[in-house]
């Protein structure tokens, strides 16, 4: 398990923003939860082929410490090959909403700083 940058949190102060940058915080974090949310369970190769550009050895250390703070599942079957799965959990579908404003936000923030944008049917729901 990862060591927490802090051994508690004060409320009052904004540390529950630092604690939920804390969890979800990271490059891939909140694309994997994006990913999880759009297309529910998926299996570790299902989420690579989704962001290829993801290297393996990051994807699995995202993946437990997303495991490890609560926020998604990871269900193992016994069979051979091995088949993992992973999932939301409870604290995970609470992400939703959060996960749902960033996107919104970024791709506000994309359109009006005029980076160019490969179209699609999002992308014009935007700019509406």
């Amino acid at each position: 398990m990862r060591t927490r940058r802090f051994k508690n949190y004060e409320l009052e102060t904004g540390c529950g923003v630092e604690a939920c940058l804390e969890v979800i915080g990271g490059k891939w974090k909140g694309l994997i939860l994006h990913h999880l949310m759009e297309h529910g369970t998926l299996r570790f190769s299902q989420i690579q082929k989704l962001k290829p550009a993801l290297s393996p050895r990051i994807l699995t250390s995202q993946l437990r410490e997303l495991e490890n703070d609560g926020v998604i599942l990871r269900k193992v079957y016994p069979v051979v090959p091995p088949k993992v799965e992973y999932s939301l959990s409870s604290a995970g579908e609470s992400l939703r909403g959060v996960v749902q404003a960033m996107q919104t936000w970024g791709d506000r923030f994309i359109i009006g700083a005029n980076t160019p944008v490969k179209p699609n049917e999002r992308s014009q729901e935007i700019t509406k």
